[in-house]
């Protein structure tokens, strides 16, 4: 059991399922990886692998591919300035990281990005404005673009980048050898 009284499969299936769901929200927005929101696999698919090795790189695997998509690596650039498409062009109008990771003076994430996300009127040039209440990018130890699943994977382990958010036990279940 974690800290907090959840078993280690609940946890990584839980987080798996929160992988589905920021898919399936990012489609509803219209983001665009229809494709890999159909067909990623449910939790269950991984309960018959016994070996716990093996089952938890399958897990990160699966997990890999909602971390890679656009709506996930535009906000993990590996420099100051975000990215925004299925493209991952540099993010337009101009912004950098600035302090705490939401922008610069005068453009500053929220300018734009609000708690929900927004519907541009017709005939914009792109569909929607994603937003979150704590919109803005992830700091830059958790920057994600250009590392490969594995590196990722140990970016997430390393209490040194994530800031202690992983506890040991769930640590234990994400993968050892990648």
């Amino acid at each position: 059991m974690s800290a907090d009284g959840i078993a280690g499969e609940e946890v990584v299936m839980r987080a798996l399922k929160l992988c589905r769901l920021v898919l399936l929200l990012a489609l509803a927005s219209g983001v665009g990886f229809e494709g890999v929101a159909q067909t990623l696999s449910d939790p269950s698919a991984f309960s018959s692998i016994q070996d716990r090795a093996v089952r938890s790189r399958a897990i990160f695997s699966e997990m890999a591919r909602v971390i890679e998509s656009p709506r996930c690596m535009n906000c993990h650039p590996a420099t100051d300035r975000p990215t925004q498409g299925n493209d991952r062009h540099q993010h337009i109008p101009f912004t950098g990281r600035g302090e705490g990771g939401v922008g610069v003076a005068g453009g500053a994430c929220r300018e734009c990005h609000g708690d929900a996300n927004f519907t541009v009127q017709e005939g914009a040039s792109y569909q929607s404005i994603p937003g979150h209440p704590r919109w803005g990018l992830a700091p830059i130890e958790m920057a994600w673009q250009g590392k490969t699943p594995g590196e990722i994977c140990r970016q997430l382990k390393d209490p040194g980048r994530n800031g202690g958010a992983v506890s040991n036990f769930y640590k234990s279940m994400l993968p050892r050898t990648i």
